[in-house]
């Protein structure tokens, strides 16, 4: 799917770009899939503030999609539409049965198109089958980690994960960020690579559309004074004056690992990504 890149008649043009929408068949959403989104602009039940940056933005709905896919048997696509809540576009299905759901549209899935959900499920982009019958070498995406819960890994737009190697009742999956983890094969997947591969190349081009999806300005901490943050102060630019950049409040920020190196969940993760 390309990109469209405006002429530079403003500033704000100047460099925008933005889908070609070319995947899109249905421009409205379904009303019974459809729940209110209520807006919270960062703050806690006390009204305070514990997520910075957050506030105003285009008024938005949520779109309930179906990470389970427990409904087995064979369902028409009705359109792909696009989703305001994430990165990936959704497509519209309707089963035999006439109830109808949102699924995550792969690379290649269109209006007319059959998919199934179901362990004698093909090996077809939008098809769910569990890990077992997947084929090794296959790409899927929407991966449950826990049976029956739905699917938590790889959801993002242009994602893909590999399967790469079965035995002794698990899987070994490739996720795109290089990390290899152990998934177990009566977790269910979707065949293909989830669709909108070019959202990571278009480029924003102006302030306003950053706050048109909710987030607000961030400031520097090295522009502060030394009461507001403790990059703050000095002459001039003045350099962090700390072994590494931390938050507001002192804590290390910028790269600190965060994970528990006590987790329950590092026994699944058999390689780290970026590791060499």
């Amino acid at each position: 799917m390309p990109t469209i890149k405006y002429k530079p008649t403003t500033n704000g043009r100047r460099g925008m770009t933005v889908p070609s929408f070319e995947e899109i068949t249905k421009f409205t959403p379904e009303k019974s899939l459809i729940v209110i989104k209520k807006k919270h602009s960062g703050r806690n039940s006390y009204g305070r503030i514990t997520v910075r940056h957050h506030g105003g933005g285009n008024k938005q709905k949520y779109r309930i999609v179906d990470f389970k896919r427990n409904t087995e048997g064979a369902a028409k696509v009705i359109g792909v539409e696009y989703d305001p809540n994430r990165t990936a576009y959704i497509a519209l299905l309707e089963y035999e049965d006439g109830t109808k759901s949102y699924i995550i549209a792969p690379v290649g899935l269109t209006d007319g198109d059959v998919v199934y959900s179901g362990a004698d499920a093909d090996i077809k982009p939008g098809n769910t089958l569990p890990v077992a019958n997947i084929p090794v070498g296959t790409f899927i995406y929407n991966i449950e980690l826990y049976p029956g819960k739905g699917g938590q890994l790889v959801r993002s737009a242009g994602c893909a994960a590999q399967l790469m190697a079965k035995e002794d009742g698990v899987a070994q999956v490739r996720l795109p960020s290089g990390e290899v983890r152990i998934i177990r094969l009566d977790c269910k997947a979707t065949i293909g690579q989830v669709g909108n591969i070019e959202h990571d190349t278009v480029k924003v081009g102006k302030a306003g559309k950053t706050r048109h999806k909710g987030i607000r300005p961030t400031v520097r901490g090295s522009v502060m004074n030394p009461c507001d943050h403790p990059h703050g102060g000095g002459e001039g630019r003045a350099p962090i004056g700390r072994p590494g950049p931390v938050t507001p409040w002192g804590k290390p920020a910028l790269g600190l690992k965060t994970r528990n190196k006590k987790a329950r969940t590092n026994k699944f993760i058999v390689k780290r990504r970026n590791s060499k």
